[in-house]
């Protein structure tokens, strides 16, 4: 069953229809979608590039490297355990970072 039961007809000019389509394409939105989340006062962000997948990639690989490190370290009880988990935190955290820039929405204020 649809959620949405109320059709909301909308004119727009050439100019106007071209924006809402090249707009809802960046975002990886169709424009119903787009309308809607500007609508609830959502801005929602451009889709990231490729580059942003492999670094993000790169990273993930990073932190299990960093992970199977501590806890083979930690296992010989030959390095500080608490120091690798804060770093593998850290490295956690920054990735949260760069996905909140560059993929989740934001609800303007």
């Amino acid at each position: 069953m649809r959620t949405r039961d109320i059709k909301q007809q909308l004119w727009l000019n050439e100019k106007e229809k071209l924006t809402l389509k090249i707009n809802a394409k960046k975002v990886g939105l169709n424009e119903s979608a787009y309308l809607r989340s500007l609508i609830m006062g959502y801005k929602p962000k451009e889709q990231p590039s490729d580059k942003f997948y492999e670094d993000m990639k790169q990273l993930r690989g990073i932190s299990i490297n960093i992970n199977q490190i501590a806890r083979k370290a930690n296992s010989l009880g030959i390095v500080d355990a608490p120091f690798y988990r804060k770093t593998y935190q850290k490295l956690n955290e920054f990735m949260q970072q760069i996905k909140k820039k560059y993929i989740d929405i934001e609800k303007e204020d």
